[in-house]
């Protein structure tokens, strides 16, 4: 093999691998909107199987009922990480907020599928604060805490509300 046929070989390997790998980077990220959402009955088998209740006053899971305790539309990436969550910490769950109306707007929001609510317990107030960071103060005063993942978990006066924008916990 001459020497040029060596560089036009190693030219084109190159070529090919730097293709592969920016087309595996461009291709394989999905965007932060790209999540897959659920519908109620998918996320309460998952939830189900793993342990985690759910509980709501109205006792019902109509997701245009504020009263109701609803997983429609809720992502796939927060159903893993709230079972993720009862997993290590080994607490007991109930999920008491889901993606049902009259909580706060916003992108990363209970309607778009990024959080639930749970009860304050010792066992789970223990474990998020002795495993997660001290992150300050939400603007509403609730105690923030964010796990070595991003996500962050802020103690409202009733409950643990809890953002997922990745799976784990």
């Amino acid at each position: 093999m001459t020497q040029l046929s060596r560089a036009v070989r190693a030219s084109a390997l190159t070529a090919v691998l730097t293709t592969s790998v920016l087309t595996s980077v461009v291709v394989g990220a999905a965007p932060s909107w790209a999540v897959t959402k659920l519908t109620d009955s998918q996320a309460a088998s998952q939830l189900s199987a793993s342990g985690i209740g759910r509980s709501s006053s109205g006792g019902c899971t109509n997701r245009n009922v504020a009263t109701c305790t609803s997983y429609e539309q809720i992502n796939q990436d927060t159903v893993s990480g709230i079972k993720t969550f009862k997993s290590i910490s080994g607490c007991a769950v109930t999920i008491t907020g889901g993606t049902e109306t009259g909580h706060a707007s916003g992108t990363y929001s209970h309607w778009n599928g990024y959080k639930v609510d749970i009860p304050i317990t010792s066992c789970i107030s223990g474990y998020i604060t002795s495993h997660y960071a001290y992150a300050g103060v939400r603007a509403d005063g609730a105690p923030m805490y964010k796990a070595p993942s991003g996500n962050v978990y802020a103690r409202e006066s009733s409950h643990w509300d809890i953002t997922y924008y990745v799976c784990g916990c």
